[in-house]
């Protein structure tokens, strides 16, 4: 048992440690921290002497000294983890511990800490009165406190402390979950949710922070070559996420969880424990959990059925995950049977989508919307499936008539798509029929003019020129990139948006990088 003071006579701005704790005795990090105000020296030895034998769930007592009201705001300032107060009323002043308890509930807002107020002066304050109006604990007068009484005090204040923390992490897992169901098609979202299982689990059982949940699928395993992927971590594996098990994690942590992974069943240890379950899409999940200790058959139980309605949840999330990301894939793909139709090949499609997404986001567009506009500018040509090849693939210039029959293809593809409620289709059925009008009105089908054509199909139009101008078409080889730039200088405000044409040529590196890295091969 370790304590740690304010002396008397420092003024409250030295620290000194006594009572140095025992090899046999928990550190100070394990500890449960009590801090003691009062004014006598008698009393602050008394009762660390009286608890020099205390442990509590494994866990023994750090003292914390104060001898008057601003030594004690200073330290529990400074240790917002103080378990118990027992605090002295008359000090410096005749109210100085009520000022105290107030100053930590009001001002520091700490709900937690548990206060025992103690007193040799009960008619200084009515116990009546200081219950109610100061949020104390328990109130004891200085003489009730012997022993026996102080140990079942102990006991019964700790007791309540680590229920008030186990209820708060519950609730801190609760709207991690809660967060993540209003994200669920985020990139995040699983590990948020996953996030939120753990951090319900350790607190259910009262275990350490130190956790991590791994998942492998049977096909990623295979892939990398055995190896399991941390999906979410706390406490020391926080920092694990996103890697391979066995970079990140000790090597007997991950024997813990290939052992599992091999006889297909959770593991029990003294002090840890592996929890594997099966879910439905076909993947092995664990969870490994540290500071366990010994778990009695119903906890085990407890976790193992947690663990099994939690796969059913992280079920629901990947299908719904996998249902947006087939969506998106054959969105891209309709944008590329277009582009094939027109003998359009290679990455045009996918460039167009970036330089989109990349514009949209320099413009001030939301990070939903330029994600949006990404998946739908690959659908500016769909229409091109329904114009005659002999005129879609003709390698000299288009007769008026011919010119007429391509001018529809904008029509045509907003008729395919516009009978759509999904967001991704409408968006690109606005794109369809707009990216081919003009700033000055002078563009097709219906001649829309400045800021009344639509915001996506602005975007598209600009983002489709500069990487069409770029590409070898089967009527054209590809433009130097300075004519190309001439081209938009000179079609600034006429074709395109003026202001996107500037922040295209003033962030010209950003465009460049994303043609170099999806060149055509």
């Amino acid at each position: 048992m370790s304590s740690i003071a304010i002396s008397p006579s420092a003024g409250g701005s030295d620290l000194v440690f006594a009572d140095p704790a025992p090899a046999a005795v928990p550190s100070a990090k394990d500890a449960w921290k009590v801090l003691i105000v009062d004014d006598e020296e008698e009393v602050h030895k008394v009762t660390t002497l009286a608890a020099r034998h205390f442990t509590y769930d494994n866990r023994a007592l750090t003292f914390l000294h104060a001898y008057n009201g601003a030594q004690a705001r200073e330290l529990i300032a400074a240790h917002p983890d103080t378990a118990l107060i027992l605090l002295d009323v008359v000090m410096e002043t005749d109210d100085a511990g009520l000022q105290v308890a107030r100053h930590i509930r009001e001002t520091l807002d700490n709900r937690m800490v548990r206060i025992i107020l103690r007193t040799g002066q009960p008619g200084l304050a009515p116990e009546r009165d200081v219950i109610v109006n100061y949020e104390i604990n328990e109130y004891k007068t200085k003489t009730e406190l012997t022993s026996a009484k102080l140990y079942t005090t102990f006991i019964a204040s700790l007791r309540n402390y680590r229920d008030l923390l186990t209820i708060d992490a519950n609730r801190r897992g609760l709207e991690k979950i809660v967060d993540a169901s209003g994200s669920l098609f985020e990139i995040q979202s699983m590990e948020q949710f996953i996030g939120g299982v753990l951090t319900q689990l350790t607190a259910l059982l009262q275990l350490d922070a130190d956790a991590l949940y791994c998942s492998a699928s049977c096909f990623a395993t295979v892939e990398l070559e055995g190896a399991l992927r941390v999906v979410a971590g706390t406490g020391q594996y926080a920092d694990a996420r996103h890697r391979i098990a066995h970079e990140a994690l000790p090597a007997a942590v991950c024997a813990d969880l290939l052992e599992a992974h091999r006889q297909k069943k959770s593991l029990y240890f003294d002090d840890r424990c592996v929890i594997y379950f099966y879910s439905k899409n076909e993947s092995a999940n664990m969870v490994y959990l540290e500071g366990v200790h010994t778990l009695a058959q119903v906890d085990k139980r407890l976790l193992e059925v947690f663990c099994a309605n939690t796969s059913i949840a992280i079920d629901n999330i990947s299908l719904k995950q996998e249902i947006e990301d087939t969506q998106k894939e054959v969105v891209f793909c309709m944008g590329a049977i277009g582009e094939t139709r027109s003998k359009e090949t290679g990455n045009h499609v996918k460039r167009v989508a970036e330089y989109s997404k990349l514009l949209a986001l320099k413009m001030g567009l939301s990070a939903k919307e330029a994600e949006l506009i990404k998946q739908a500018s690959p659908m500016h040509d769909i229409g091109k499936v329904g114009i005659p090849d002999a005129v879609l693939n003709k390698p000299g210039k288009h007769t008026p008539e011919e010119w007429a029959i391509m001018q529809t293809h904008a029509q045509l593809g907003y008729d395919m798509l516009q009978g759509s409620q999904r967001a991704i289709l409408k968006a690109a059925a606005t794109v369809a029929i707009t990216h081919h009008e003009k700033w000055d009105g002078s563009g097709y089908p219906k001649g829309t003019s400045g800021a009344d054509i639509h915001v996506f199909g602005r975007i598209t139009a600009l983002a489709d020129v500069f990487d069409a101008l770029g590409s070898d078409r089967c009527y054209k080889k590809a433009w130097p990139l300075e004519e190309i730039l001439d081209l938009l200088r000179r079609e600034r405000g006429r074709h395109f948006d003026p202001a996107m044409v500037d922040v295209l040529l003033r962030d010209l590196p950003d465009f460049l990088q994303v043609r170099d890295s999806m060149r055509d091969v």
